[in-house]
């Protein structure tokens, strides 16, 4: 298993106290989601999906109390991707006079980084 130190460092991790936060991943990522979670102050708000093959897979991951973990299940048809993309469409709408940042790290997509809406 991987130290919170090395699992942070390896995505360069840094959200402001403000940001609405975005994890995703498979259970390969678990590790690193733990080392992410442990580190949240109890304030930060977000959603976590991790996608595995069945519900035998799901081990418990505790977080702040207002990040919530979904657990996707392969074998039933649910998928990351998809979740992840309908999760963003609802969080970073496009309006005129205001902009939404959500900051997001997915498994397989490099750095932890802003998401904007513009």
């Amino acid at each position: 298993m991987l130290s919170s130190n090395v699992a942070l460092d390896s995505i360069r991790w840094s959200p402001s106290a403000t940001d609405k936060l975005l994890l995703a991943g498979t259970e390969r990522s678990i590790p690193v989601l733990r080392a992410i979670l442990a580190s949240l102050p109890a304030k930060a708000r977000g959603q976590v999906f991790v996608e595995v093959a069945s519900a035998d897979d799901i081990d418990p991951i505790a977080g702040p109390g207002r990040v919530m973990v979904c657990w996707l299940l392969r074998d039933r048809g649910q998928s990351l991707q998809r979740s992840v993309d309908s999760w963003l469409s609802e969080m970073l709408p496009t309006e005129f006079d205001r902009e939404h940042n959500v900051y997001a790290w997915v498994d397989g997509a490099g750095a932890a980084r802003t998401l904007s809406s513009n």
